[in-house]
């Protein structure tokens, strides 16, 4: 059955941006002209996903906005005859079918996916996409992932990437064996959240996204709190992969973790040098700062 739709979380409160997140959800902080949800939503449509479930928060309605029609905008566009603009807002959300679903406690990544349950059906697998964790790359993760699955029907991929191992406490870490002479298909045989350098099983670690059935569910009912004092998706995963084959896969590309400061810089100094609109300009400021640091 192919994949029809992706999770995508937005509850969280995005604190290592304050104070501009006091206001305006971290998601919708600009990585150049474009909010960087909306990278995360292009991801999905560009992966053959029809469907897109938000899982928000209170104060988080600045998301669903932007996916929503702006009639009055559009009409003023089209009285002053901008309509690479008018095309370009009228776009937005057009192509994917969104719906919204809140969650009330800040409690982790697995209860906030858990909170989607009603809208996954019995057997069925779905994506979920991590929207401050950007890959640039010109095939999207997930249809990479989706690839695989292709080539391994009734099973889960989990998209990972190579961590320094003294960064491996910062990320869930998954451990397997390897199944391709490249090294970059393993058959997952565990995950811990966070481990500490000495404790990691592998220095793989996996950056937001997931292709999961909906029996994660039942495992996510079965979790205690973990890191951090939060129901953690990768606890879940833990269990599910003993019952559920379930893949680790080295995607192309490079990740930017645009939920702290140092990582949003980098993104926006690299999209905009991918993207032949911004190329040229980027590439004048950065000559004209490296002479002044000189």
């Amino acid at each position: 059955m192919r994949v029809k739709k992706a999770i995508i979380p937005v509850a969280g409160k995005g604190t290592r941006f304050l104070p501009a997140t006091k206001q305006t959800p971290k998601e919708m902080l600009p990585i150049i002209n474009r909010p960087m949800i909306d990278y995360a939503v292009d991801e999905a449509i560009r992966s053959g996903i029809e469907q897109i479930v938000f899982i928000t928060a209170s104060g988080k309605e600045m998301i669903e906005n932007y996916f929503d029609r702006n009639f009055e905008l559009e009409a003023y566009l089209e009285k002053k005859g901008q309509l690479d603009y008018l095309n370009l807002v009228r776009n937005i959300g057009s192509k994917v079918d969104i719906y919204t679903v809140r969650q009330k406690e800040q409690l982790g990544l697995g209860h906030a996916i858990s909170c989607a349950r009603p809208f996954i059906g019995e057997g069925e697998s779905f994506a979920i996409i991590l929207a401050d964790d950007l890959v640039l790359h010109p095939k999207p993760v997930t249809a990479q992932l989706l690839d695989v699955l292709d080539s391994h029907p009734g099973a889960s991929v989990i998209g990972v990437m190579e961590v320094d191992q003294k960064d491996t406490y910062k990320y869930g870490i998954v451990a397997g064996d390897y199944l391709d002479s490249s090294k970059r298909l393993l058959k997952m045989s565990g995950m811990v959240e966070k481990p500490k350098p000495h404790e990691a099983p592998t220095n793989l670690a996996t950056p937001g996204r997931y292709i999961l059935n909906s029996n994660i569910f039942g495992c996510l009912e079965r979790i205690s709190k973990g890191a951090g004092g939060e129901y953690q998706l990768t606890d879940a995963i833990g269990l599910y992969l003993a019952d559920h084959p379930t893949l680790a896969y080295k995607f192309d590309g490079v990740r930017y973790d645009t939920g702290n400061v140092p990582g949003y810089l980098a993104a926006t100094i690299d999209f905009a040098l991918a993207d032949p609109a911004t190329r040229d300009v980027m590439i004048q400021i950065i000559k004209a700062k490296s002479k002044e640091l000189v």
